[in-house]
């Protein structure tokens, strides 16, 4: 605890002046995509977590701080938290959680031969795992995928129609193409279980996760229109579009973009 208090003192005393034009411009622009300047290089950090687990909570809290204020300058680091479901049977079932990211969190489990799965896990650009509230491990981990060149993936949107565009992708095997709908500022008071009569605060919490379409060792690039799904119970104005392509294999991320989910 005490390290991850002064990593967010330290990294936050430099990050925050950099990023407050580009809040700015996304609160002026909510429709356009999140900027990803030719300097920067896009990693993905995925977060299993859970509400059940008491350990979670200050993991959830660095992810937060990770997608807010982007503290390191080469990186646009795109989160995404999946909310694991073998929790649920130990006093509180987590409205966030999905079997489908418990059998992808036992996948890397698998192909990173681990013992077994535990929450919380960060892992990023599908390669480097560790414990989610490590904040020096995710500075390391972070700045080295940042020097790692990836695809270019463009995402359009036009009502509920998906267009996404990839090109220049690095030399790879078989590997799919992932669709997530993430949503930011959810609350949760929770009333049982290992973090009972606490408020939880999240970010980037994933709503849908969905492979839509795959790639042969020979495709540099690609194009793919899909349809959108939206439940009501979602906030559009916290939504955003994530997509990525991963490597079946090694699991390792090849590209990876966002946009936010424009307001009706």
């Amino acid at each position: 605890m005490k390290s991850a208090i002064v990593f967010i003192i330290l990294i936050f005393s430099t990050a925050c002046g950099v990023n407050t034009v580009e809040s700015q411009k996304r609160k002026e622009n909510p429709q356009s995509a999140i900027p990803n300047p030719q300097s920067k290089q896009p990693v993905l950090v995925e977060l299993f977590t859970s509400e059940g687990c008491s350990s979670c909570p200050p993991a959830d809290r660095a992810l937060a701080f990770l997608d807010k204020e982007q503290p390191y300058p080469q990186a646009e680091i795109i989160t995404l938290a999946l909310h694991v479901d073998y929790w649920n049977d130990l006093g509180w079932k987590d409205e966030f959680s999905a079997p489908l990211f418990t059998q992808r969190q036992e996948l890397y489990a698998e192909k990173m031969k681990l013992d077994s799965t535990y929450t919380p896990q960060m892992i990023v650009d599908g390669k480097i795992e560790f414990v989610g509230s490590d904040s020096g491990k995710a500075a390391k981990a972070i700045t080295e995928a940042a020097k790692v060149q990836k695809g270019k993936i463009e995402i359009i949107k036009n009502n509920d129609k998906l267009t996404v565009k990839i090109t220049d992708l690095p030399a790879h095997e078989s590997s799919n193409v992932f669709l997530a709908i993430a949503e930011d500022n959810l609350v949760s008071n929770v009333a049982r279980g290992e973090n009972s009569g606490k408020k939880l605060e999240h970010q980037s919490v994933v709503r849908e996760l969905k492979s839509i379409g795959t790639l042969n060792p020979q495709e540099k690039t690609a194009e793919i229109e899909t349809i959108l799904q939206f439940n009501q119970n979602w906030k559009k104005e916290n939504l955003k579009i994530v997509v990525f392509v991963q490597e079946n294999d090694s699991r390792k991320i090849l590209g990876v973009g966002r946009i936010l989910f424009e307001k009706n």
